[in-house]
């Protein structure tokens, strides 16, 4: 098994055995027959992968093909800066579009603001994502490398509050580490996803600021399964082999410029999955 998948059975594991449950307490999900999705869940789950040795990907379901979606995402919202749905090539936000065809002012909107950001030459006007990229070239021993979305005066324009909401970045010895913190996640349906796509953002920016990729470490404040989740949850966990992978990400493009990456460049290899395993379409939460 990978260590994505020994991080999440370990986690569902505590989650199943000793969480909390949200009955009683007037959740705002609900299913989309209307009834509330309740959940079980810990709070303040900390996972870290070595990414420069293993590609963290999920083998207990098929993720061969969800990884391109992840990146595909992960370049909306941090290349792209987008908040609107007609950028994004999956239908992942598609119950979150307002009358605009956005997201509000939310994920990607957020990255392309500029602020007045102080740097080495003075005063520079750029936006997070460019703070990031010109601190790891020219002061990389930084401590404040890091991004914020949770903007607080503009959450009421946001469709959905930004659930990984942060991101520290640190250069040590020449590999480039990056910490996640997300505020709330769905196991399920979200955690090997966001692995991927932040994964394959720090090999981005690895590349482009000539350094090599080191440990993600994955910070989630309250992680939780939905009651509908738990049977499949199990599923997985019970039926689930120990398989010999290792998913190794290659990126077929050696430009310097982060803009230019595209969902094309990228692919997976040595990755493998438990295919005796189904468990069907999984009911999302709203």
């Amino acid at each position: 098994m990978t260590e994505a998948d020994k991080n999440f059975i370990d986690t569902c594991k505590e989650i199943l055995e000793h969480g909390y449950s949200s009955e009683g307490t007037h959740v705002r999900t609900r299913w989309e027959d209307g009834t509330e999705a309740n959940y079980i869940s810990i709070v303040g789950v900390s996972n870290k992968y070595d990414v420069s040795k293993e590609f963290p990907m999920i083998t207990l379901r098929n993720n061969s093909k969800t990884v391109y979606k992840a990146i595909d995402e992960i370049l909306w919202i941090w290349q792209k800066k987008s908040n609107n749905v007609k950028d994004l090539n999956s239908h992942i936000w598609d119950q979150w579009i307002d009358e605009n065809g956005t997201i509000g002012k939310a994920y990607g909107y957020q990255l392309g603001k500029k602020y007045q950001f102080k740097t080495k030459e003075g005063i520079k006007e750029m936006d997070q994502v460019d703070y990031v990229l010109y601190l790891l070239k020219n002061d990389p021993s930084s401590r404040r490398i890091m991004t914020n979305l949770f903007n607080h005066e503009e959450l009421k324009d946001m469709r959905l509050e930004p659930c990984a909401y942060g991101t520290q970045w640190l250069v040590k010895e020449g590999k480039l580490h990056l910490i996640l913190n997300q505020r709330s996640q769905d196991m399920l349906t979200a955690n090997g996803w966001n692995l991927m796509q932040y994964a394959a953002l720090q090999y981005m920016f690895a590349k482009v600021s000539g350094l090599e990729v080191g440990t993600l470490t994955h910070n989630i404040g309250d992680c939780h399964i939905y009651d509908r989740h738990v049977p499949l949850v199990k599923k997985l966990i019970e039926e689930a082999k120990p398989m010999d992978v290792c998913p190794k990400l290659v990126i077929n493009n050696n430009t310097k410029d982060f803009y230019s990456f595209k969902v094309e460049d990228f692919e997976i290899q040595g990755y493998d999955y438990q295919k005796e395993v189904k468990i069907g379409k999984i009911p999302v939460a709203e």
